[in-house]
């Protein structure tokens, strides 16, 4: 096998169509792989399409392993992409957080590209090369990747997320085998770290979300109390274009500061407008406001929130579409 050929334009035999036939059993494996490296929908698709177009540039018949091939091109255009991103990410104003994946607010095709079922969906009819549980692309594991390195990101979702052996790791990183071992050890205990400490049943999400919504959207401090852990963080991405906390808010104290002062100042939304959804597999809202839309999704732990999510910056929620 030889991946040489990706780079010469016009070498590839056979028709686009043929192209097209053959990538497309793959296009959800990549963009997947994109969503998890990026936290973007957008640039995943692009990645996916990028990676489309060195395909059909690409002499196919050379290529023995198609799916390797092009897990290894989308990581390297994804590795492009990151080391541009870390930059703007310096310049970030305030608390970033990924692109939110609706459901099922958004056409069922958005979130069945990246390999997340909805609610009612069964993990049994998923396709194998992409993981569906939602809690791959939750908003907690993308905040803790985000805080990688590059290469430590891209080592662990390559080996340990999409079950790609050290050897096509080093080759598309360009480390040893041995390097890579280290960056998908490091990034498995910070992804190990922050994961939830205490499983929380389905009964209990669903009874804290009902009991967040009627406490949050009616201000009400003391409902809130109860249903946040005493150490919970709120995390609030505004992107420098609509007003949110610069930086996360930590304890249950201090966010009920601040709801009330969103209180006083008449900024809690309407609950009428704020429709239950599932995001990044979390339970939440998506809000609809004078200024545009948002979302809120919520982490459980146990019996508390842990962790509330809210994304406010229209750059990222261009993709939800009109109600």
């Amino acid at each position: 096998m030889t991946d040489a050929a990706a780079s010469a334009p016009g070498s590839a035999p056979g028709s686009a169509d043929d192209a097209a036939a053959s990538f497309e059993p793959h296009r959800r494996f990549l963009v997947g792989l994109a969503y998890r490296m990026l936290g973007s929908v957008a640039e995943a698709e692009d990645v996916a399409q990028d990676a489309f177009l060195r395909w059909n540039a690409t002499d196919r018949a050379r290529v023995a392993e198609p799916r390797a091939f092009l897990a290894r091109t989308a990581s390297r255009l994804c590795l492009d992409r990151m080391k541009a991103a870390s930059t703007r990410r310096e310049h970030y104003v305030g608390t970033w957080l990924p692109e939110p994946l609706v459901d099922p607010l958004v056409e069922p095709a958005a979130n069945a590209a990246i390999g997340v079922s909805g609610p009612g969906a069964s993990h049994a009819t998923a396709a194998p090369d992409a993981l569906a549980l939602a809690e791959d692309v939750s908003v907690a594991l993308l905040v803790t990747l985000e805080r990688l390195s590059p290469l430590e990101r891209a080592a662990f979702l390559l080996h340990d997320v999409f079950d790609m052996d050290y050897r096509d790791v080093a080759e598309v990183l360009d480390r040893s085998e041995a390097a890579c071992r280290q960056l998908a050890a490091r990034g498995r205990d910070h992804v190990r770290d922050q994961r939830p400490r205490y499983e929380a049943t389905p009964a209990a999400v669903t009874r804290l979300a009902g009991a967040f919504h009627t406490a949050m959207f009616r201000g009400d401090l003391a409902g809130l109390a109860r249903l946040l852990a005493e150490d919970a963080v709120l995390y609030s991405d505004g992107g420098g274009k609509r007003n949110a906390a610069l930086n996360p808010i930590y304890g249950r104290d201090k966010i009920l500061r601040f709801i009330a002062g969103l209180a006083d100042k008449g900024w809690l939304p309407d609950p009428m407008r704020a429709e239950p959804a599932r995001i990044n597999g979390l339970p939440g809202f998506v809000i609809t406001t004078a200024e545009g839309r948002e979302t809120l999704a919520l982490e459980v732990s146990g019996e508390a929130i842990v962790a509330i999510y809210g994304v406010r910056n229209p750059d990222k929620l261009g993709h939800l579409g009109a109600r």
